[in-house]
């Protein structure tokens, strides 16, 4: 998953320390949050300030506990975010990575993600297309026929899967704003 991308987007929404990042990432992420690494979400702050993407704006000092750096997004920062959400999934996106494209769309304000969706369906509409017709021309008890079979499949329980993000994301009207966890 593209981490940098997504911890920037948050930064975009509003300044953060490394701490709250890293819990709104589990958050969106769900059960799989907790393969996320603690140490990850701080190298990739250190990363992106020094690719001039994110500054320290303050340092916060809790009742307890250590000082907290907060970070935010500067206009190239922004500029990447809002290039990432224009561009294509691609064929072999992972559904882990264009959750939270959309979560991090909707954080950001950059792009809608019921957009996002529509953009993903027609990708993948057009590639079922093109498995479909190569099916047709393949005898369905070969290798290749097979393979065809099972691409056809995945492509189906993933636009089937757009169709529960869509119902979700317009419950949550425009920015993600409504009921339940990104």
């Amino acid at each position: 998953m593209g981490v940098q991308d997504v911890v920037l987007a948050l930064l975009v929404k509003e300044p953060s320390h490394g701490y709250d990042l890293r819990g709104r990432l589990a958050v969106a992420l769900g059960p799989l949050g907790g393969t996320l690494n603690a140490g990850q979400v701080y190298v990739t702050l250190t990363r992106l300030e020094r690719a001039g993407l994110v500054v320290l704006d303050r340092e916060d000092v809790p009742v307890r506990g250590p000082r907290r750096k907060v970070y935010a997004a500067t206009a190239a920062g922004q500029e990447r975010v809002a290039a990432w959400m224009a561009e294509p999934a691609g064929p072999r996106a992972d559904v882990t990575e264009f959750h939270l494209k959309l979560v991090a769309a909707a954080e950001s304000g950059l792009a809608d993600p019921l957009s996002l969706v529509a953009v993903r369906r027609q990708e993948l509409m057009r590639s079922l297309g093109e498995v479909q017709h190569a099916a047709l021309v393949q005898d369905t008890h070969t290798e290749a026929g097979l393979l065809l079979e099972g691409i056809g499949l995945r492509l189906q329980a993933d636009l089937r899967w757009l169709e529960a993000c869509e119902r979700t994301w317009s419950a949550r009207g425009p920015h993600g704003e409504g009921g339940g966890n990104g």
